[in-house]
């Protein structure tokens, strides 16, 4: 088994399957070898156009340092995390994995993941704090490299507001006075909606008040789910639900793309992505948008949440475990690859230096009425808040989906679907073997 720096992290509690037994063995590599020989490696990644990108480096790089990557394409999601303990469980995962940030510890405590720290060379500098940490985990190890991020942004019709006399929101308590105003002066529209159909906004809403989901204790994981923090949010969106003046509706439904479309609501808490959802959704508002900072808790703050982003990590099975690290700081540091990402794969990269050349010079087609859209975008992506993901994230993000959708579509206690939240997910982990503390 290859030697690691997991400080705390995996320990006997947490070397168990997700969903099964303890693995038998780690990788056949120990990757520590230096490369004499042609060296092939196979990658999967569900990024699109990604083998155009890596034909750069099979073409540059790669070729001089006689390392071949190979692209296969795979499903995301929950899908792939599967795939990959699967394939681990046999020795037989592929070199390099994409892998979204809440998956890591996942994949970490079935040691599944390779720790690069050693091989990667000098990267830390070139990512925001709060990003790299999702990639350390909170240890001296790391488990992958940054590639894209989502840091959160309010998003708003400049029009609407302007001819509603409405401020953009600083804070969470303008956010629902703002709701309140809007609902007074026109009964038929709403700033908002809370969606549950999303779990990853409501996580990343959580994040940026300081939420810490899963945190270790010597051998055993401590469940927070209900913590203060993540409970602020669920009764501040409750209670915005309950009191008729935020819609209750989910996203990316076509009632939702009509009340984007025709200024019905007006507004939405998103990520740095969302210029393209809204290409889509909204097409009749094109240049009608702004984006501003996530509205704060507390006046003197500012920080962000994290909507979505994934890394590039090398697997413990790899036999060639510093040329798959070498790629991967390539692939997520270079110029030019991180550009061939953006144009190619539509991606907002992780790396600070390349959040304002190249694809980001000029702002999103349909936000052209705001020239400095990318450049308060870089701003607020070095405000990401840390987040503090576990091993079985799909459990809880899927009873949030159950026990938040019902209450929204009542509008009947948030507190109550969160604690839902915290059992479920305590639940789980227990029946899986991992020791929980209280």
């Amino acid at each position: 088994m290859p030697h690691t720096k997991r400080r705390r992290l995996v320990t006997t509690a947490v070397a168990v399957s997700v969903g099964a037994t303890a693995l038998a063995a780690c990788g056949s590599g120990d990757g520590s070898q230096a490369e004499s020989g042609p060296v092939s490696l196979t990658y999967w990644t569900w990024t699109p156009g990604m083998d155009k990108v890596v034909d750069l480096w099979n073409k540059g790089p790669g070729k001089k340092d006689r390392i071949t990557v190979t692209v296969k394409k795979q499903a995301s999601g929950d899908t792939l995390v599967t795939k990959i303990l699967t394939a681990h469980k046999a020795n037989k995962a592929p070199d390099l994995v994409q892998a979204e940030y809440q998956t890591l510890p996942t994949l970490v405590s079935n040691d599944a993941l390779a720790d690069i720290s050693e091989e990667v060379g000098d990267v830390e500098g070139k990512f925001a704090e709060g990003v790299w940490q999702q990639t350390t985990l909170g240890t001296d190890a790391l488990y992958a490299v940054p590639q894209d991020i989502g840091p959160m942004m309010f998003y708003y019709r400049a029009d609407l507001f302007e001819k509603y006399g409405l401020k953009v929101p600083t804070t969470w308590e303008q956010f629902a006075e703002t709701a309140r105003t809007l609902k007074k002066k026109a009964p038929d529209k709403a700033l908002t909606t809370f969606s549950a159909n999303d779990s990853g906004l409501f996580a990343g809403l959580a994040q940026q008040a300081g939420a810490r989901w899963w945190t270790t204790s010597g051998d055993k994981w401590k469940v927070s789910v209900n913590d203060a923090a993540t409970r602020k949010v669920a009764e501040f969106w409750g209670g915005l639900v309950e009191e008729g003046v935020i819609d209750n509706q989910p996203m990316y439904q076509p009632a939702w793309n009509k009340a984007l479309n025709t200024g019905e609501e007006i507004a939405w808490v998103s990520a740095v992505w969302a210029p393209g959802t809204l290409t889509t959704a909204a097409p009749d508002t094109k240049g009608k948008w702004a984006m501003a900072p996530l509205p704060q808790w507390s006046p003197d703050e500012d920080v962000t949440g994290s909507w979505g982003g994934s890394s590039t990590a090398v697997t413990t099975d790899s036999a060639h475990k510093e040329a798959a690290a070498t790629f991967a700081a390539w692939l997520n540091t270079d110029h030019d690859a991180l550009n061939a990402l953006a144009k190619e794969g539509g991606i907002y990269p992780a790396s600070t230096s390349a959040q304002l050349s190249g694809a980001f010079s000029n702002p999103p087609a349909f936000f052209s009425n705001q020239p400095d859209f990318y450049t308060r975008a870089a701003g607020i992506a070095k405000t990401t808040a840390p987040s503090a993901w576990g091993p079985n994230v799909n459990v809880a993000y899927a009873t949030f989906n159950d026990a938040f959708g019902a209450a929204a579509k009542s509008r009947s206690d948030f507190g109550a679907a969160l604690d839902r939240m915290q059992d479920a997910t305590v639940a789980d982990m227990k029946k899986q073997g991992f020791g929980v503390s209280r």
